[in-house]
């Protein structure tokens, strides 16, 4: 039976409604992000740079783009006849067949994989995060610790505290309670939804709780595991950790990418960040094209002007265009003489000439203004915008549109233009 020390049991099954439009069609943790990846390639990258080279991908939510993307992890250097990268969806079992209803039935449903591995310590990560870390350091704090669940933490300001799980420790880590969400939290260490269980104790708390209804590792597992008795460590993760599950979240990390001296970096020799790349030519920058600041991905051709942005992979910007603060994902065309403020343009979107977005006063968004704020405009995957309109801030277009659906060919701040067939 083939034995591995460490496997790693990656969540990516979640489908990050507070992303709206842009996760309509795809999982998060297949959103893409930095140019040229998609969220999913950094834990991924995490793990292969570790030396973690099993990981099983639990799927769930509009699974396809992530499971091409994956393939069969070569670009991580993850197909291997031994472990390798083996993704994870629900499926049909002889008694019952069930979705995936919380992150720790997610985990039970797939005990015979790991089973498969026989391993000493499972991690547990989850798709959507942008960081990089070490699993192996964590891994060696654990043993040393003599642990049977270490939890990633990470400090937060104290006035932010009471919106995570917080950990209390003692002096030596070893975690003594914990609070979800607490109103007057009573530390500053955020658990960052990474562990390291010791298999025995993972496979008996599961077995344990699995008739519990959205079997969670928050709110079942880790208590569990607390009130036996077994050693609880928190292992503080003081490196770049952004959840991008907001938009302006998502719009801030990408942003950060083009900081004079980035906080996170995505040129670092010796943590090189994988993703599957598509054959494209090099990028093409025209003579009367400008770009300061900005990623640019390969196969982009950029006739205009870009400041302050990141451009993915095959996008066409047309003479005359002024691109600012803003991400264009891959594929997308765009005509001559546009203007995008803080625009957030997914992928394989056609912007027809003379259009302007993010433009006037602010006004919060009539549907979902939790979701579409920040002055961001949000255009959804394989829209079409007409050609001459003006769109405001806080706005969303999603679909194939027409100058009919633009009045007076604007479509004013705080707006949203959804069509039909492409409900959410």
């Amino acid at each position: 039976m083939v034995k591995k020390e460490m496997i790693a049991m990656l969540l990516a099954g979640g489908q990050g409604s507070r992303l709206g439009v842009f996760t309509s069609k795809v999982a998060k943790p297949a959103v893409a992000f930095g140019g040229k990846y998609r969220i999913i390639d950094f834990p991924l990258s995490n793990c292969i740079n570790s030396g973690v080279d099993t990981v099983g991908v639990l799927t769930q939510y509009q699974p396809l783009r992530l499971n091409t993307h994956i393939g069969i992890g070569i670009p991580w250097d993850l197909d291997r006849n031994i472990g390798g990268v083996t993704v994870l969806p629900p499926y049909e079992k002889s008694a019952h067949s069930e979705w995936y209803t919380g992150t720790a039935n997610a985990i039970y449903q797939n005990l015979d994989y790991m089973e498969s591995y026989n391993p000493e310590y499972v991690l547990i990560l989850s798709g959507d995060h942008i960081y990089k870390m070490d699993y192996e350091v964590m891994l060696d704090f654990h043993k040393q610790n003599g642990a049977e669940v270490t939890i990633a933490v990470m400090p937060v300001p104290m006035e932010e505290a009471k919106r995570f799980g917080i950990m209390i420790t003692d002096k030596d880590r070893r975690i003594t309670d914990f609070e979800e969400k607490p109103e007057n939290p009573r530390s500053n260490l955020a658990s960052m939804g990474i562990y390291i269980f010791n298999w025995k104790t993972l496979k008996e708390a599961l077995l344990t709780n699995a008739s519990q209804p959205g079997l969670d590792f928050g709110k079942h597992i880790i208590p569990y595991c607390h009130e036996k008795g077994a050693p609880l460590y928190a292992y503080e993760f003081n490196g770049y950790w952004k959840d991008v599950g907001t938009l302006s979240s998502y719009w801030e990390a990408n942003m950060e990418l083009i900081d004079i001296v980035p906080e996170f970096n995505l040129y670092e020799e010796y943590w090189k960040i994988y993703t599957k790349s598509e054959i494209l030519p090099p990028q093409y920058l025209s003579s009367d094209s400008v770009v300061e600041r900005s990623i640019i991905g390969e196969g982009s051709e950029i006739y205009g002007q870009v400041y302050n942005s990141v451009i993915g992979c095959g996008v066409t910007i047309g003479e005359g265009t002024v691109i600012r603060d803003s991400i264009i994902m891959n594929e997308t065309q765009i005509g001559s003489h546009c203007e995008l403020y803080k625009a957030i343009v997914a992928e394989n979107t056609v912007i027809e000439d003379d259009v302007r977005l993010g433009i006037g006063e602010e006004a919060e968004n009539e549907t979902d203004p939790h979701i579409y704020n920040s002055g961001i405009v949000a255009v959804g995957e394989k829209s079409f915008i007409p050609q001459g309109v003006t769109v405001g801030k806080n706005s969303v277009v999603f679909g194939v549109t027409s100058a009919q659906d633009y009045a007076d060919g604007s479509l004013p701040s705080g707006k949203t233009l959804i069509k039909a067939g492409d409900k959410q």
